[in-house]
């Protein structure tokens, strides 16, 4: 039962979720704190494993919360579920996109998707940092500082073009300065 309540779950975030990557967070979050699959703290934990771990954060995501919930075949069944919707759509748009990409409107409607994408990311960044605690509203030394860090992770990433493990890596040392 466990198993099958795995794969459902999973599937339908991989059908109903647009935009990919961490805007499918919020949904990940919605579903495994009201299935009670893991606290938000587990939860919080988890997807900065997720994050830096290879591959896409959703499929990571699935499989952590499915090796957490019943072992390998945890692991296995949510991440054929969160892929499986993907890879039947994108076969079937890749054939339709095959025939209909030089049209003048499929080009309109895809130039006209792409902010979208950032807005979706944007908002899920928000949404996870608040929904986690990580950020509040008040202005303590935790908000600031974990403001301040992503600032910093930002600028090192977009203007010092650093590798993003080695950002990674940094954070986790300023985390044990400031938070141990």
């Amino acid at each position: 039962m466990l198993l099958w309540q795995l794969f459902k779950t999973f599937f339908i975030i991989g059908l109903v979720s647009f935009g990919g990557g961490y805007a499918i967070i919020p949904v990940i979050q919605t579903e495994v704190l009201r299935h009670e699959w893991m606290t938000p703290q587990q939860f919080t934990d988890m997807i900065a494993i997720a994050g830096m771990s290879p591959g896409p954060i959703a499929t990571n995501s699935a499989v952590l919360v499915g090796y957490s919930m019943a072992n390998l075949q945890g692991a296995v069944v949510s991440a054929l579920g969160i892929l499986l919707p993907s890879v039947i759509l994108v076969l079937i748009i890749a054939l339709a996109f095959q025939k209909l990409h030089h049209h003048p409107i499929v080009k309109s409607v895809f130039y006209g998707l792409r902010p979208i994408v950032v807005s979706l990311i944007i908002y899920s960044a928000i949404k996870f940092a608040v929904s986690n605690g990580l950020v509040s509203l008040d202005a303590s030394f935790h908000t600031i500082s974990l403001i301040v860090i992503c600032g910093l992770s930002l600028f090192a990433l977009l203007k010092l073009r650093w590798n993003p493990v080695y950002v990674i890596i940094l954070s986790g040392l300023v985390g044990i300065a400031l938070y141990s």
